[in-house]
């Protein structure tokens, strides 16, 4: 079976970047597992294992605006020190989890300016970073009746028959 919307696709993946740092990878015997179709991974990848089938392995470079994004110059901030705990220990290049008006997001110290100033970049960390796949297809099926379920229920259009709102494009 080849890979379509709407299947069930479980894969191992290795990511480096340009450099050739790895920077992710699956854990061994636990693939990464997803619904195509379904947003649960970048576009840029999950548009180019389309078509693969089981046992399929693939070198794949996703650009980054079919990834994470170009890093956005108006995501980085100058933020009060008064904001962090007082017994925080701030140094450049350490990463937090904030609470922003869209849920909980993630920042990266840039540089402290001064005592008073610490400079946040809340872009994501691989935002502007073109991503280096190798991967490798070990799975690839129709989705159980209980997974047709979940996804029509997470979608929002609370559609379990799968008669197809049309509102979401996940059932």
């Amino acid at each position: 079976m080849n890979i379509v919307d709407n299947v069930y696709v479980a894969l191992d993946y290795r990511l480096t970047l340009d450099s050739g740092e790895e920077v992710d990878r699956s854990a061994e015997d636990q693939p990464l597992a997803f619904i195509t179709g379904s947003g649960h991974i970048i576009p840029g990848l999950e548009r180019q294992i389309m078509g693969m089938a089981v046992g399929d392995k693939s070198r794949i470079t996703v650009a980054p605006e079919d990834a994470y994004g170009l890093a956005n110059p108006e995501l980085i901030a100058d933020v009060p020190r008064r904001q962090f705990p007082a017994e925080m220990e701030i140094k450049p290049g350490m990463m937090f989890h904030s609470q922003g008006p869209d849920g909980i997001m993630s920042a990266n110290v840039k540089e402290i300016k001064d005592e008073n100033t610490v400079v946040v970049d809340l872009n994501h960390p691989l935002a502007g970073k073109t991503l280096h796949f190798d991967v490798n297809i070990v799975e690839v099926r129709e989705l159980t009746d209980d997974e047709r379920s979940l996804l029509s229920a997470s979608c929002g259009c609370g559609n379990e028959e799968d008669a197809g709102c049309g509102s979401c494009g996940c059932c």
